[in-house]
């Protein structure tokens, strides 16, 4: 789960880590008594979505200018006519995609005098099974970026559960970013307080980007990426407090209701698979036949009959699906079960695109006699290719 900026910031505050004062606003008025609570001289009006790249972005509305999701004003008024800019507007950027995301509230922050700008994050490190840092000096740029043109301005360290985090940690990365002295010791100390979020937070990703020193030789953690651990969550309801369901997509909303793992892609064919790996699969043969699918959809091993039948609706919810691929390879789960659930959606939805199935395993026969009798005009298909091959030709017969 993802939360917004200002969010972000108040959760490390919990922790001590330094943040700019800032406060949370809806409306052109908040902003403007924000900015008055605030005092200036400086302010800095930011775009609160979940997307990076905000500063760079664009908005879709002409009144709003080519002054991006992040912009710093030098009054109340401004504070004020940037807001009403911003508000209601649809943000572009590299991060959202050509569709944007519309800007429903904005973070009003104290400005800072900015000496220079680091990046620090920390992840969850597959190959160790550690809590890892991120650190790099290049700071307010994409990462992503600085790794592919200049990979040896990141280094990455990852820390030992058994230990925890030492102060030597603290001091590979005031190392790392250049700093010394008070610097230093602020570095040591932030390190810790950050890995005391991660851990009590059950966090999958901190991001501060940028870490900035400022000219008053003090380390600020200027913005704030959290992710936590969905699986997790169940642990903190203040946490689940702070999810905005406004910039989720609706049909993955819906999924997770039903404990269903779906992501919603840009294509024009649906997927129903079971098994993560078969649903990449899946998505990579109709990629490899010269179309795109519409979602990532993997029911699991255990699906009931109810669970299919919901997974079948989000697809068929989704305007851009012009085809839909049932794939299964039926272990745990049974190709009968699979079937009913399927022919339960089509009645109570309707099949208005094309239907291909492909069914293997457990009780594939039934699932497929299941089928046949339904009265459904459904697509056979033998194995993986023929279902892919299947699905784009008829697909391509509509275009």
């Amino acid at each position: 789960m993802n939360i917004h900026e200002y969010q972000a910031k108040a959760v490390l505050k919990e922790f001590g880590v330094p943040v700019s004062r800032g406060r949370s606003v809806f409306t052109a008025q908040e902003a403007e008594a924000a900015a008055r609570e605030l005092g200036g001289p400086l302010f800095v009006v930011k775009s609160q979505i979940h997307a990076g790249g905000r500063g760079k972005g664009k908005f879709k509305e002409a009144s709003a200018g080519d002054k991006g999701g992040v912009r710093l004003a030098k009054s109340v008024e401004e504070v004020g006519r940037f807001a009403k800019e911003m508000l209601g507007n649809t943000l572009v950027t590299v991060q959202t995609g050509p569709a944007g995301k519309q800007v429903n509230r904005l973070y009003v922050e104290d400005g800072s005098a900015i000496a220079r700008e680091h990046y620090l994050s920390m992840l969850v490190d597959r190959e160790t099974s550690r809590v890892a840092f991120v650190v790099s000096t290049e700071g307010g740029m994409d990462i992503e970026k600085v790794a592919h043109e200049t990979p040896e301005k990141i280094v990455s360290f990852s820390v030992d559960p058994a230990t925890g985090v030492m102060s030597y940690h603290g001091r590979r990365v005031a190392k790392v970013l250049g700093l010394t002295g008070d610097l230093a010791k602020q570095a040591e100390r932030l390190v810790a307080q950050l890995y005391a979020a991660f851990l009590a937070k059950d966090m999958s990703l901190l991001e501060i980007n940028p870490l900035i020193i400022t000219k008053e030789n003090r380390l600020i953690c200027l913005d704030a990426k959290i992710s936590f651990d969905d699986n997790a969550l169940y642990r903190h309801a203040d946490i689940m407090t702070l999810r905005d369901t406004s910039e989720e997509d609706a049909k993955e909303i819906e999924a997770s209701k039903h404990d269903l793992s779906y992501v919603a892609l840009d294509g024009t064919i649906g997927c129903m698979v079971n098994g993560a790996g078969l649903a990449m699969a899946t998505m990579d043969i109709i990629k490899l036949y010269g179309e795109e699918p519409a979602n990532f959809l993997d029911v699991g091993g255990g699906a009931t009959k109810e669970k299919v039948s919901a997974a079948f609706k989000i697809i068929t919810a989704d305007p851009k699906v012009k085809g839909i691929l049932v794939n299964i390879f039926g272990g745990i789960m049974k190709c009968d079960i699979i079937a009913e659930g399927v022919i339960a959606a089509v009645k109570e939805v309707g099949l208005k695109v094309p239907l291909v199935v492909r069914l293997e395993g457990t009780n594939v026969e039934l699932g497929k006699a299941i089928l046949d009798k339904s009265g459904l005009n459904v697509i056979s298909a033998d194995d993986l290719d023929d279902a892919a091959r299947k699905i784009v030709d008829a697909v391509r017969k509509l275009a």
